[in-house]
C-alpha cells in the first residue's frame, strides 16, 4: 500500500503541469526572498539601466554593451581551452591505457596532481609561478590552467569511452592487419563518441563555469565585466542576476544542442 502511494506520489509530481508549476514556484521564491532583502537593506532598484549594458546606439551607430562583450570573451576563452583540454586528455588516456609502464605512471601522476589540486590554487600556480618564468601573460595563463584541471577529468571520459568499445573490435581491427593507431583512428574512437557525448557535455558546462574563476586575476571576461559594472554603478543585485542568467542560457543551448547531436547519432546507429 505505502509502496503504491510512493509511485501515484512520483507520478504526480513528474506530471508536466505539476513539474512546470513547481519550478515556477521555487524560481519565483528565490526572486522573492531576494527582493524582500533588498527592499530590508533599502536598495534601490535601477533595472531600467541594464540595457544599456547589452547594446547601446550612439552618434557612431550601433554597438555592443559590456555583458556581451564580456560573454563573446568567456566563450572564446572556453572554446580555446575545451580544445586544449580535449587533446591533452586524450593524450594521458592514450598514455594510460598504453600498457607502458613509463606512460601509465606518467598518466596516474599528472591525474593524482591536478585532481587533488583546488583549480585556484592550480590558477595561482600558473599565473604567478609559472607565469614569470616562460613569460605567460595572464590570459594564457588561464587557458592553460583551465586546460590543465578539465584534462584530467576528459581523460577519465575518454578511457571509459575507448573501454566499452567491445574487445571484438579491437581483434577484428588486428585481423585485417591495422596497427594500434589505425585501430583507434578508424574503429574505437568513432564508436565510442555517442558514449562520450554526454559525459563530455557536461565538462564543457563545467569549463564554462569554471571560467568566471580566471576573475581573480583580472581577465577579462564576463564574471570580470560584471564585477566592474559593479564597482563602477553598484547596481550589485541587478548586475549578479543578469550575469547569472546569461550564465545559464549559454549552458542550457549548448546542453540542448549536444543533446540533438546525441539522437542524430541515435538515428544513424
Amino acid at each position: 500500500m505505502a509502496s503504491a502511494k510512493r509511485r501515484t506520489l512520483k507520478g504526480f509530481l513528474n506530471a508536466a503541469p505539476v513539474a512546470i508549476g513547481l519550478y515556477i514556484v521555487v524560481i519565483f521564491g528565490i526572486f522573492w526572498l531576494a527582493f524582500n532583502g533588498a527592499q530590508a537593506m533599502g536598495y534601490n532598484w535601477q533595472w531600467y539601466r541594464m540595457p544599456q549594458y547589452f547594446y547601446r546606439l550612439t552618434e557612431d551607430g550601433f554597438q555592443w554593451g559590456e555583458i556581451v562583450i564580456g560573454l563573446m570573451k568567456t566563450i572564446q576563452l572556453s572554446a580555446t581551452a575545451f580544445f586544449f583540454a580535449t587533446l591533452l586528455g586524450l593524450i594521458v588516456a592514450l598514455l594510460r591505457l598504453s600498457g607502458l609502464v613509463v606512460g601509465t605512471a606518467v598518466a596516474v601522476a599528472f591525474l593524482e596532481f591536478v585532481r587533488n589540486m583546488p583549480i585556484l590554487v592550480l590558477l595561482y600556480l600558473f599565473y604567478y609561478v609559472l607565469g614569470p618564468i616562460f613569460k605567460l601573460d595572464r590570459y594564457t595563463a588561464s587557458i592553460l590552467c583551465l586546460a590543465v584541471f578539465h584534462a584530467a577529468l576528459i581523460s577519465e571520459i575518454f578511457r571509459a569511452g575507448i573501454n566499452s568499445v567491445p574487445k571484438g573490435q579491437w581483434e577484428g581491427a588486428t585481423s585485417i592487419g591495422m596497427t594500434k593507431s589505425q585501430a583507434y583512428r578508424y574503429i574505437v574512437l568513432p564508436q565510442s563518441v555517442k558514449f562520450m557525448l554526454p559525459p563530455m557535455t557536461g565538462e564543457l558546462v563545467h569549463l564554462v563555469k569554471s571560467s568566471a574563476i580566471v576573475s581573480v586575476i583580472a581577465v577579462a571576461e564576463l564574471t570580470t565585466i560584471g564585477r566592474n559594472l559593479i564597482s563602477d554603478t553598484y547596481m550589485s543585485f541587478e548586475i549578479w542576476f543578469t550575469i547569472a542568467v546569461v550564465y545559464l542560457i549559454l549552458t542550457l543551448a549548448l546542453s540542448i544542442g549536444v543533446t540533438r547531436i546525441e539522437k542524430k547519432f541515435a538515428v544513424q546507429n
